[in-house]
């Protein structure tokens, strides 16, 4: 079943890479923040560029409201760091979920087994907040969409 508001948000440990530095990210490493987790298919594809540049763009927005950004795709961390110096950088990490296993527990994999554009925002206590499977990858979640449920948070 997949998880859905009020939920705890799944765990995860998974490698990632930021501005060139590689590391490990979990989740109980986010406890006491509000963090965005941003699902997303493919790195260098259209609309997967456009949604991480407009976070990367307004990252001083989800900073006022004490949020982190994570993005996560199954592409694994050379796919990232290629992707991320191609884009200027984007201020925040890139999780790779090369077995999908992370995709999974948040229910974002559709019939094929390909990531689904999903969102899920999780409050300081790790309890999901906000969530939003995609359906059509032609469309991401607006940063004013998230941040307004984020608002509500604080």
């Amino acid at each position: 079943m997949a998880v859905t508001v009020g939920d705890p948000a799944p765990q995860f440990d998974l490698p990632g890479v930021c501005d060139g530095v590689r590391g490990r990210y979990r989740l109980d490493d986010f406890i006491g923040k509000l963090l965005v987790l941003a699902f997303y298919p493919g790195d260098n594809t259209p609309v997967c560029t456009r949604q991480l540049n407009a976070y990367s763009d307004d990252l001083a927005q989800f900073a006022a409201l004490d949020a982190l950004v994570l993005a996560i795709s199954p592409q694994g961390l050379d796919s990232h760091e290629s992707f991320s110096i191609d884009q200027g950088g984007f201020g925040f990490p890139l999780l790779a979920d090369e077995d999908k296993e992370m995709a999974a527990a948040f229910g974002v994999l559709g019939p094929l087994g390909f990531y689904r554009r999903s969102v899920f925002i999780a409050d300081r206590s790790g309890t999901l907040a906000y969530v939003h499977r995609g359906f059509a990858g032609a469309t991401f979640r607006r940063t004013s969409e998230l941040t307004e449920v984020l608002r509500g948070l604080n």
